[in-house]
């Protein structure tokens, strides 16, 4: 009687259990089905990334009944080319690479944007080498990466000290290539950005010839379909005002953000702590000046016959 009694228990106490945990099951699936999925691609330590690993953003969405997705990606072009295809809904990118998809056709909106990186983008050469002004990049091999804030960055240098592309030989290498080709003397400049700047100056006695200031902004992006962001003005509206929020947490958290970059990015912190010193965090809506900016890198890239299409970027707004 008291095995039967203690076996009752049990099927009484195992039914209870198994309807609990098919309870929850029910309601986390219930849960997450009524999330609206939200992908959103970056690259690494962009301010995405920082705003994706803090971990705030994703929360807010969450509260508001948005699932967030991050997917990171190599460069601007692989982030465009999921962009189209749908596999993405919004794409964090530097400044060049909504102009030329703009040029090519693409239906893009801008939906915010950060503040300039200029003073950590600039002309790299080596410290006691013989280039001691613009100037003297006549004659010289320098490597950028096309389609990039390099691109952009070295025509307006070069305008400055009254040469062109043809009085140069420019080298298309993607950043680690132009490292390797830089430190070993292949290339005398290197035009790039941050973190590569820092890494260069810290371990490749390697010298700003010039930053970005006065000639670029070197600015990031977030831009989506004009399809999306019509349809889905609230989930743009809380994810730049979110973003937006991480960035001013950045601002006033440096020491952070550069663990957070040095761990990211596998660099030392002396490294990381002068990309972050050097620069500031922000992500705002698109202003005039912002665009104006923009379209003067449509312009030079049209005249250059980088893009074959004059295009007018305030028509890549919803407003």
């Amino acid at each position: 009687m008291k095995r039967k009694l203690t076996l009752t228990v049990f099927l009484v106490a195992l039914a209870a259990w198994l309807g609990v945990a098919v309870y929850g099951y029910f309601q986390t699936d219930v849960a997450s089905t009524t999330l609206t999925k939200v992908v959103v691609g970056y690259q690494k330590a962009d301010p995405v990334d920082i705003s994706r690993q803090r971990g705030e953003l994703a929360k807010k969405m969450k509260a508001k009944g948005y699932q967030v997705v991050f997917k990171e990606f190599q460069d601007g072009a692989a982030l465009m080319t999921a962009l189209k295809a749908g596999s993405i809904d919004y794409a964090r990118l530097g400044d060049t690479p909504p102009v030329v998809n703009q040029a090519a056709g693409m239906d893009l909106v801008y939906v915010g944007a950060g503040a300039s990186k200029e003073n950590g983008t600039g002309v790299l050469v080596k410290q006691n080498g013989s280039i001691q002004q613009l100037a003297d990049l006549k004659g010289k091999r320098i490597a950028y990466a096309k389609g990039t804030a390099a691109q952009f960055m070295i025509i307006q240098a070069l305008k400055q000290a009254g040469l062109s592309t043809s009085d140069v030989t420019l080298v298309n290498m993607d950043q680690s290539a132009a490292s390797v080709a830089f430190a070993k003397g292949k290339v005398d400049a290197w035009v790039t950005w941050d973190p590569y700047t820092a890494t260069a100056q810290k371990q490749q006695n390697a010298k700003l010839l010039i930053t970005a200031k006065g000639l670029a902004k070197n600015r990031d992006f977030v831009v989506s379909t004009r399809k999306y962001a019509k349809a889905n003005p609230t989930v743009t509206k809380l994810f730049l005002q979110y973003l937006g929020e991480d960035m001013t947490w950045a601002n006033a958290n440096k020491a952070k953000v550069s663990t957070m970059l040095s761990k990211t990015l596998r660099l030392s912190k002396a490294i990381t702590n002068l990309v972050v010193k050097r620069r500031s965090f922000s992500f705002s809506a698109v202003t005039s000046a912002i665009v104006k900016e923009q379209q003067t890198i449509a312009d030079v890239f049209y005249q250059a016959g980088l893009i074959d299409k004059q295009i007018n970027v305030g028509q890549a707004l919803l407003n």
